[in-house]
C-alpha cells in the first residue's frame, strides 16, 4: 500500500490512522509472535540465484583485481547490496546486512568456499536498515538497524524458516530520540567484546552538527559508540567525539576497541584525513566536531575550546575513501606478516575531484597495540584507469579457514580472499 494513511468506517463515523503508525503496529504484533515462538504464517522466501550473466561480470572484473603474490580473490556469493557481515560461530552461515531491508543468509553447504544459497533471513519481520550484524561467542545474532536492535537466539541453526525467534533489545525508536532520525549515517555496526558487553555505533546525521544539538548527542551516544549488556540493560556512551564509524573491531591481545571514523566532507581533496582509532579506556574523547578529521580543524568550530585530553587517530589515512569495515586478523592461512593486523574496506570517494578508494588496506600491528609499519593496498582494482568504480568494498570477515570475505554493496557481492604459497585456491 502506497498511501499515508488509512481511513477505516465505523458505525460513528470514519478513523483515519498513519499508515505508518498501523504498519508499526502490526510488526509489534509480529514480533511478539516471534519471541513467543508462534508462527506468523509467512512461508515464502526471496532467493538469489547464483548462476547469472552478472555473475560472470563479476568475474571478470576480479581478474583485474591486485593482490600480493600467492593471493587470490573469487566470487563467494552474490548478495544484493551486501555490507556488513556476521559468520556464524559454527561455519555453517554467513548474515549480509543491507542499508535497504534485507538480511541475507549466505551458506555454502558443500564447502567448496563457494556460496550455494543466498536467501533472505526473517521474513516475516520488517526491517530497516538492517545495516550491522554481530555475533555472540555463544551464537546469538544481533543486528543494529537505523534505530532498533534485535537479537535473533540460535539463527545459525533456525534460518531455514521464514519465522525465527527475535527478540527486542532495544525496541523500534529507543536507539536514537526520532527527532534525529535521519537518511544520513544510519548504517550501524556492533560487536560482542570480550568484557561481553554489546558495541554499538551512533553516526550523526550532519556534515558538521549544529552546537544546539551536542548536548543531546553526548548524552544519547550519537556520535559514539554506546554499549550495554546484552540484554540491552545497562547502557552507557563508551566513545565520544565520533563523526561516523562503519566498522570497529577489538585487538585480539589487549582487548581494546578499535574503530575507523569517516571525516568531515567539503574541505577539499586531501584533507581532512580518515581515521584508525585505538580507545584504551572508556570515555575517551576523539575530537569530532572540534577537528575534522587528525588534526584538522573544522571550521564551524575552530574558535572553540577543544575538550582536554582528545585521543587523535593512531592511523591517518587519504582523505575522503570512505574507510568502513576493519577486522584484526587472527587466521592461520595467511603469512606471518599478517597475523594479527587490520584488513579495512575502504569504500570509495564521493566528495574529491579525484576518486580514491574502492579497496582493501592492511595495517600491521603487533600483540601489544602498536601500529607497526605503514598502511597499504592489500586488494585493489575496482577503481579503473577512467575513475569508474567497479565495485565498492564495504566490510570484511574472516572464516574459520582463515580466508577473508569482502563485500561490496555496488556489485551486490561477497568475494573470498584465500592464500597458498602456489597461489592456487585449496
Amino acid at each position: 500500500m502506497n498511501n499515508k494513511f488509512l481511513t477505516i468506517g465505523l458505525a460513528t463515523g470514519a478513523l483515519t490512522i498513519p499508515y505508518a503508525s498501523l504498519q508499526a503496529q502490526q510488526q509489534g504484533e509480529v514480533l511478539e509472535k516471534l519471541s513467543s515462538f508462534q508462527s506468523t504464517g509467512t512461508t515464502e522466501f526471496t532467493v538469489i540465484d547464483q548462476d547469472t550473466d552478472g555473475a560472470d561480470a563479476i568475474r571478470r572484473t576480479l581478474e583485474r583485481i591486485e593482490l600480493p603474490e600467492g593471493f587470490r580473490i573469487d566470487l563467494y556469493a552474490l548478495v544484493p547490496d551486501a555490507r556488513h557481515m556476521a559468520v556464524g560461530p559454527q561455519g555453517v552461515v554467513t548474515f549480509v546486512g543491507t542499508r535497504k531491508t534485507e538480511i541475507w543468509a549466505v551458506t555454502d553447504r558443500d564447502k567448496d568456499r563457494v556460496a550455494d544459497e543466498v536467501k533472505n533471513f526473517a521474513p516475516s519481520l520488517v526491517k530497516a536498515i538492517p545495516n550491522g550484524p554481530c555475533f555472540s561467542p555463544d551464537g546469538m545474532l544481533y543486528v543494529a538497524e537505523q534505530n532498533r536492535v534485535l537479537a535473533y537466539p540460535a539463527a545459525e541453526f533456525f534460518y531455514e524458516s521464514p519465522d525465527v525467534v527475535a527478540v527486542p533489545v532495544v525496541p523500534g525508536g529507543e536507539l536514537i530520540p526520532e527527532e534525529h532520525v535521519s537518511y544520513n549515517h544510519t548504517a550501524r555496526v556492533c560487536d560482542v567484546g570480550p568484557d561481553g558487553k554489546l558495541y554499538i555505533s551512533l553516526g550523526q546525521p550532519y556534515n558538521v552538527p549544529p552546537e544546539e544539538h551536542l548536548a543531546t548527542f553526548e548524552e544519547v551516544g550519537i556520535g559514539g559508540i554506546i554499549r550495554m549488556d546484552q540484554d540491552g540493560s545497562n547502557r552507557e556512551v563508551y566513545t565520544y567525539g565520533v563523526r561516523n564509524s562503519v566498522g570497529h573491531d577489538f585487538h585480539p591481545e589487549t582487548g581494546n576497541l578499535w574503530f575507523t571514523d569517516n571525516q568531515v566532507d567539503g574541505m577539499g581533496d586531501d584533507i581532512p584525513p580518515g581515521e584508525i582509532n585505538r580507545q584504551t579506556e572508556k570515555g575517551q574523547n576523539f575530537g569530532f566536531p572540534w577537528y575534522g578529521g587528525g588534526d584538522v580543524r573544522t571550521h564551524e568550530y575552530e574558535g572553540h575550546e577543544v575538550p582536554d585530553d582528545v585521543v587523535f587517530p593512531v592511523v591517518e589515512t587519504v582523505a575522503h575513501a570512505a574507510d568502513l569495515g576493519m577486522i584484526f586478523y587472527t587466521g592461520s592461512m595467511f603469512p606471518e606478516a599478517y597475523q594479527g593486523g587490520i584488513f579495512s574496506a575502504q569504500h570509495g570517494s564521493w566528495n574529491r575531484t579525484e576518486p580514491v578508494g574502492a579497496r582493501v588496506m592492511f595495517t600491521p600491528v603487533d600483540a601489544e597495540g602498536n601500529v607497526t609499519g605503514e598502511t597499504v593496498p592489500f586488494a585493489e582494482g575496482w577503481l579503473d584507469e577512467n575513475g569508474e568504480y567497479l565495485g565498492r568494498p564495504v566490510d570484511v570477515a574472516q572464516l574459520r579457514d582463515g580466508s577473508l570475505l569482502v563485500s561490496d554493496d555496488l556489485a551486490g557481492a561477497v568475494y573470498r580472499i584465500s592464500y597458498s604459497d602456489s597461489s592456487s585456491n585449496e
